[in-house]
């Protein structure tokens, strides 16, 4: 795989956001970096408590290498990308103010652990400064993606100028023959389910991009695309969520004012959950996971659908019984501390 780093001036900005993971944040670096057209880049850091900017910071000057977790992935990772890379350091007060200038990478320490829609916002902000970038990818720090990805991203969404959210083919990092997600999810207001458009096919299973496209309630947001037109009239993410339903309250705040896009050429492989043991299936999701999820679930129908507030009490005590049934007393605690709105 090429280990070549693309110069020019750069049309797409990626965020990544770190939270105590700089190993997997390294890996996909390495990757991004290998991509076929100039890209900028930003790792928004949430407070990490494992020297995690100080780690990153080594691997941009060449004294750290990134480690491929799957030896089916080293191509992701090895060998090397020339360094040392243009880096520079920020705080978070002073992100939205400084210009990127010629950096190809910018980490930006947030102070504390953000959230997930706030540390993303956060490098919007930043790279929003940058009139040349037209196109911003908001990617997981446990993915990896293919050398051509980011310019199929661009590609697909230079087709036209409606196009204002677009996604990418995401397979499982650990089982790279199956898909994750093909762009992004349906999603059902009744109950709050989503449900993967793809999910656990095999990449051999032909698909219609347009119908997927047009079936696509919101993007999957381990790897979503948006315009810089789309933030500027529908907005940043809403960051009350702290963590899930940020790309779905996205989704619905545009209000059909965009085009959701699908770029079948962008190919992406995701860990899933490493930092706090998230995942599709009830019965692997952590503790936390469990919390955070019912938590933003309870607050978009609060916010988006009141009418629908008693059905999902409902759904959620069941939810609640389901894992006493299970014998999972700690995860029944957590969520039953969601529903009340207390702290985790």
């Amino acid at each position: 795989m090429n280990n070549i780093v693309a110069r020019g001036v750069p049309r797409l900005g990626i965020v990544l956001v770190n939270w105590n993971r700089w190993e997997d944040t390294i890996e996909c670096l390495e990757s991004i970096f290998r991509s076929s057209i100039p890209v900028r880049v930003v790792v928004v850091d949430n407070g990490s408590t494992n020297e995690s900017l100080a780690k990153i910071a080594a691997w941009a000057s060449g004294d750290i290498e990134a480690a491929a977790v799957s030896p089916a992935m080293t191509r992701f990772s090895a060998p090397p990308i020339p360094k040392p890379l243009g880096c520079v350091a920020l705080s978070a007060a002073q992100a939205p103010e400084v210009d990127p200038g010629s950096a190809m990478l910018t980490l930006i320490d947030g102070g504390g652990n953000l959230g997930f829609a706030a540390g993303n916002n956060l490098g919007l902000r930043h790279l929003l400064r940058d009139p040349s970038l037209d196109y911003f990818w908001l990617l997981n720090n446990d993915t990896v993606i293919e050398t051509g990805a980011a310019n199929a991203l661009v590609m697909r969404m230079d087709a036209t100028h409606r196009v204002g959210m677009c996604g990418t083919v995401v397979r499982y990092y650990h089982r790279p023959n199956e898909i994750q997600a093909l762009n992004g999810s349906r999603f059902s207001a009744l109950s709050g389910a989503s449900q993967g458009i793809g999910r656990g096919q095999p990449i051999t299973m032909p698909f219609d991009p347009a119908k997927v496209a047009r079936e696509t309630d919101f993007v999957l947001g381990a790897s979503l695309g948006v315009s810089r037109r789309f933030i500027e009239v529908v907005g940043l993410m809403e960051e009350s969520y702290f963590l899930y339903f940020e790309e779905i309250d996205w989704a619905y705040r545009n209000n059909d004012r965009f085009e959701i896009a699908f770029a079948h050429g962008a190919i992406v492989y995701h860990k899933e959950g490493h930092s706090i043991g998230s995942s599709a299936t009830a019965g692997q999701r952590s503790p936390t996971a469990e919390y955070y999820l019912m938590r933003s679930r309870l607050a978009f129908v609060k916010r988006r659908q009141p009418l629908l507030l008693p059905v999902h009490w409902g759904i959620s005590i069941a939810m609640i019984g389901r894992r006493l049934m299970r014998r999972q007393p700690e995860k029944a605690k957590v969520m039953t501390k969601a529903l009340f709105g207390r702290p985790f």
